[in-house]
């Protein structure tokens, strides 16, 4: 297998996605990632924010799609909510609506400085 195509990345669980990896290891051929963002999570989001010079990253939010009209995403902006919005139609990572806290803020407390309490 040359090529890997994984559509709507962001709903496909981690584990699956360490486990379609192998595929590619005969071939070393490429893997493609399609989706919108669903959260600061999983796999796509790792991907796209620390995945490294590797990855080509294209985004083009729908306002910069002629074929799609202002009136449409106007009228899906007050249909779906502008937390779905922004993702769907934004390309943006928003933080998760079940969350306590904001990722900025869980990446802030994270430090190689602390030694772990527990060994791992």
């Amino acid at each position: 297998m040359g090529l890997l195509v994984v559509d709507e990345a962001a709903r496909v669980s981690d584990d699956l996605y360490q486990a379609i990896r192998p595929m590619l290891a005969v071939s070393q051929g490429r893997i493609v990632l399609l989706s919108t963002p669903f959260g600061k999570r999983g796999l796509f989001h790792h991907e796209w924010t620390e995945g490294g010079p590797s990855w080509s990253r294209i985004m083009i939010p729908a306002e910069q799609v002629p074929r799609i009209s202002p009136r449409w995403l106007a009228e899906e902006r007050s249909k779906i909510g502008d937390w779905w919005y922004r993702q769907e139609y934004g390309c943006e990572f928003v933080d998760t609506q079940d969350q306590v806290f904001g990722y900025e803020h869980v990446q802030a407390a994270i430090s190689d400085d602390v030694e772990p309490l527990f060994a791992a």
